[in-house]
């Protein structure tokens, strides 16, 4: 059982599932529609979305894990989140013998979803961290001294308030209005990390952590965002994974007792310094990527949960240069280009011509998200969905 449906990496997790054997079922938000409810592989249901009632979702969740235990009690249970919500849901609902869970349990679970606690496990592994600040007033917001420009990022990727899962956004600053102005927007709600907005290229590093240390490597860098003002991103190409990153890596990894699929997201500056962003401990957006090199991280994520002592190795390394991109974000990249940049630190916007270009321009080799032959809806759907959902945003 997957969820939530809604989740980016969803589809190329079901496909990697199905492949190795697996039946799948995906659990997705009452009345909102996705790629993933096209699927001819997986079955939806719905629970009320935690957003707007947390008990009644881990209720309807637990009496589904109930009644398929007992339709299908000769099989092996597994729950699977695939995304931060999905991370607190699955590590909150009431887990019977019966079931095993494939992603973040106990302490990992606050490494997995408190960008604070990455900050400090990954200035203790040896990163590079950017200088950070835990603000909880807005007192705390106006009174740093730390230079311009800024970024504020939710310091709890989820966080509980009044029977609801709130999950907040971050803000880009370059001078004091726009820090006094998201101080405003932004209202004590939950806390918040402060720290240099820094200029520079994304970069993932990719693997899954065993008895046996971390297995099966990649790496990949953004070619664009979606939204240049900050987002996934929309086309990303695959590249050999820093042999300088790896020794840190290995260290947080080790240390949190970290089992399973994990991705630490970078920032390399101008000057060519890697710095530490955040750990995600579940499939992220870009996995479609990984997938074309044949690295299957969400079906050996599952396979170590049933057999810790599943052999992870991959016969070859995988490919450089390998380009993925995303239909539908890509679509959306030239749109948000050209309603421009909503901070004064963002100095280098691009021009629309040359993101209309880029996006046009579709080279020999270059891969999608999402798409699989034998079950095309899920691609299209993607597309209209991801339209629908950037274009209605601020309505919802």
């Amino acid at each position: 059982m997957i969820g939530f449906a809604e989740a980016l990496a969803a589809p190329e997790v079901v496909w990697s599932l199905v492949d190795q054997g697996f039946q799948v079922l995906a659990f997705a938000r009452r009345g909102k529609r996705t790629a993933l409810h096209h699927s001819r592989h997986v079955k939806c249901f719905d629970i009320t979305p935690p957003e707007e009632d947390l008990k009644a979702a881990l209720s309807e969740l637990h009496a589904h894990m109930v009644s398929l235990h007992a339709s299908f009690s000769e099989y092996r249970h597994v729950l699977f989140p695939l995304d931060d919500t999905a991370v607190w849901i699955c590590s909150s609902v009431s887990l019977d013998p019966d079931w095993m869970l494939a992603g973040p349990c106990g302490d990992n679970v606050s490494l997995a979803l408190d960008k604070y606690v990455q900050v400090q496990a990954a200035y203790d592994a040896g990163f590079k961290v950017p200088n950070t600040m835990l603000a909880i007033t807005s007192q705390d917001i106006l009174g740093t001294r730390q230079s311009f420009p800024l970024i504020l990022k939710p310091a709890k990727g989820i966080t509980p308030l009044e029977n609801r899962l709130y999950r907040g956004r971050s803000w880009i600053c370059g001078n004091r209005e726009e820090l006094e102005h998201a101080a405003v927007e932004w209202a004590n709600r939950a806390p918040l990390v402060v720290q240099p907005f820094i200029l520079g290229r994304g970069e993932g590093v990719f693997g899954i952590a065993t008895s046996k240390g971390v297995r099966a490597w990649s790496s990949h860098r953004r070619i664009r965002m979606m939204n240049p003002h900050g987002s996934g991103s929309s086309a990303c190409i695959s590249q050999r994974v820093s042999e300088d990153l790896k020794p840190p890596i290995e260290r947080l990894i080790e240390r949190a007792g970290w089992h399973g699929l994990f991705m630490i997201e970078f920032l390399r500056d101008r000057s060519g310094t890697a710095w530490f962003m955040e750990l995600n401990g579940r499939p992220w957006g870009s996995l479609a990527l990984a997938r074309r090199q044949g690295l299957e991280y969400p079906s050996w994520n599952v396979m170590l949960v049933t057999n810790a002592q599943t052999d992870i190795e991959m016969d070859r390394p995988g490919d450089e240069g390998l380009v993925c991109r995303h239909l539908g974000r890509e679509f959306m990249y030239p749109l948000f280009v050209l309603r421009g940049p909503k901070s004064k630190a963002l100095s280098n916007w691009p021009s629309f011509w040359k993101a209309a270009r880029d996006v046009l321009l579709v080279r020999y080799g270059d891969t999608f998200y999402n798409w699989r032959r034998d079950d095309p809806k899920v691609m299209l759907s993607d597309f209209f969905y991801t339209i629908r959902d950037q274009v209605f945003k601020k309505k919802r």
